[in-house]
């Protein structure tokens, strides 16, 4: 099954553990890029006693804690060097609440308030399934299941039809779902692809990076992917 798994989670370009988000030099990706605005509370993304809109730590409410569906305990899995999860400068001029990808750094940025982000580490469509433009969050769900689109099916008929959610599913942990598109932003089985260049244009991430950013993001928030 682990195979199936690791096959799957190749052709779906669809995680390493790390610690709360840590403080960065002042870092600029974006330029003057500039952004739509979309929310307009301040606070937004602040909750509990969190700066940074994450109730809990680690490890307690809303975190990924290795379990499947209902209640399953997930098999321990060999883990890289993690690309870490660090609050950075950031001046783009988009809301707080906002998701902006770079492709090219391969790299997501959740956009807090006071001109700071988190950034995340990410893996993203490889040659000639990249894709650029702003879409928001239709929808959220806790260990998904996956259809692989006809596209797909075609490419690989050996593929299953559907495939529950659980440990051994590419989509990881959470997904959130991008616009009316096929693409995600979603979790891996697979953390060592995180900062590479191998989907099939959805945004992957280690499951411990994703549970992070869907405890904090909102459906209706804005995604802006950059190339």
């Amino acid at each position: 099954m682990k195979t199936l798994a690791s096959t799957l989670a190749g052709i779906l370009g669809v995680c390493v553990l790390a610690s709360s988000p840590t403080l960065a030099a002042p870092y600029d990706p974006f330029g003057s890029e500039a952004g739509e605005d979309y929310y307009s509370d301040p606070a937004y993304g602040q909750t509990g006693t969190s700066p940074y809109g994450y109730q809990g730590s680690y490890g307690g409410q809303g975190a990924y804690q290795g379990t499947v569906g209902q209640g399953v305990q997930a098999a321990p899995q060999a883990q890289v060097a993690p690309i870490p999860r660090e609050i950075v400068a950031f001046r783009g001029d988009y809301k707080p609440g906002t998701i902006v990808v770079s492709t090219s750094e391969r790299r997501l940025y959740f956009v807090l308030p006071g001109g700071e982000a988190i950034r995340y580490g990410v893996g993203v469509g490889r040659p000639g399934f990249t894709w650029s433009g702003t879409k928001t969050v239709t929808a959220k769900k806790e260990w998904p299941s996956w259809t692989p689109p006809a596209a797909m099916i075609a490419r690989r008929p050996d593929l299953p039809r559907y495939m529950a959610g659980g440990v051994e599913n590419p989509l990881g942990a959470r997904a959130m779902y991008i616009g009316n598109t096929e693409y995600r932003i979603h979790g891996s089985n697979e953390p060592d692809t995180i900062g590479q260049a191998v989907s099939s244009g959805c945004i992957r991430m280690t499951n411990d990076d994703v549970t992070d950013l869907y405890e904090r993001v909102r459906v209706g928030a804005k995604v802006v992917v950059l190339n």
